[in-house]
């Protein structure tokens, strides 16, 4: 069963003037250790983090909050499987949220594609709730 769906568009450009402009304070403040070690060693650091920024929004709206209610950008992270697939890990707010969600005798999946062409980048989030057992 779908719980919820989120997508969001973000300029990379857009994030790359972000970046130029607050550089420690925005990282610190959006992205977790994790994504800001990933983005750093990648070619398009821009485009990294506005994948990033993009699921971070898509999620909030997949959890039905959009960035109110509590929601930390750093209570949804990103990461990726060996694979390349990305994940997207909850804590917090977000992860409380999605608790309330999902549906007795259910656990809930979270899943996230990540798409770019400069000068975008896509998120789309779907949370799903799959039957225990």
């Amino acid at each position: 069963m779908i719980l919820g769906v989120g997508t969001d568009l973000a300029n990379i450009e857009r994030i790359a003037a972000t970046l130029e402009k607050f550089g420690d304070r925005f990282r610190n403040r959006v992205f977790t250790d994790v994504e800001q070690r990933k983005a750093e060693r990648r070619a398009d650091v821009a485009g990294t983090y506005a994948k990033r920024w993009a699921a971070k929004e898509a999620c909030s709206k997949a959890l039905g909050t959009g960035l109110r209610m509590g929601i930390a950008w750093k209570d949804m992270a990103v990461a990726n499987l060996e694979t390349g697939q990305p994940v997207m890990h909850l804590t917090g707010w977000a992860a409380e949220r999605l608790a309330e969600m999902t549906p007795p005798g259910h656990e809930a999946v979270v899943h996230v594609s990540l798409t770019d062409d400069h000068p975008w980048a896509q998120a789309f989030v779907l949370i799903e709730a799959r039957p225990i057992g």
